[in-house]
């Protein structure tokens, strides 16, 4: 199977480094041209499903670039966005020394109060991957975003610390995995 795992596409909260969280923010116009640009890209490939994020931002960029209906996405809970608590729809420089010193070095220091932890972004994303891995796709695109994409990349790349928090993922950008036999390896990265 080929997982095409992407961050959804620019919002009008991104530009400005807001935490939008679970905040539900459609693409702005420069979103959906990276997700159109994206599909071009990917040219004639055929997705087996495409699934998202019930958020209406990764909903969208899957729709786009899975070249499908917005009805034809199948949205999972577990691939929303990470629950910010209180920080939600904050700008990210104004969240104080606790959240930004977490939501940099996670692997270091522990979340705020309220705010969702790397292992619950990890066992909800691995319960994902370890059921999508059960279907006989060939090939499959899965939109979420920039916080939740972290932790199903380290699952996929069998992390140790179960996260590759860093670089942060640009927006519509695609991290491509071959999974054989429980076996998963990046093998490309299309920016």
């Amino acid at each position: 199977m080929k997982i095409y795992l992407t961050r959804h596409g620019q919002t009008d909260y991104n530009k400005k480094r807001m935490m939008q969280g679970r905040s539900d923010i459609p693409l702005n116009d420069v979103g959906i041209a990276q997700a159109t640009a994206r599909r071009q890209q990917l040219g004639d490939i055929k997705f087996d499903a495409v699934y998202s994020s019930p958020l209406v931002r990764a909903v969208k960029t899957a729709s786009i670039i899975g070249d499908v209906s917005e009805e034809e996405v199948i949205t999972d809970e577990r691939i929303i966005e990470a629950n910010f608590g209180k920080y939600e729809l904050m700008n990210y420089y104004g969240t104080g020394l606790k959240m930004m010193a977490y939501w940099s070095l996670p692997e270091i220091f522990p979340a705020p109060e309220g705010v969702e932890t790397i292992k619950e972004m990890r066992a909800r994303t691995a319960s994902f991957i370890e059921e999508l891995l059960q279907h006989d796709y060939e090939t499959v695109l899965v939109a979420c975003h920039g916080g939740i994409i972290r932790p199903i990349r380290g699952y996929l790349e069998s992390k140790k610390s179960g996260i590759i928090w860093r670089p942060r993922p640009k927006n519509c950008e695609i991290f491509v995995y071959e999974s054989i036999d429980g076996k998963h390896r990046l093998i490309e990265d299309i920016q």
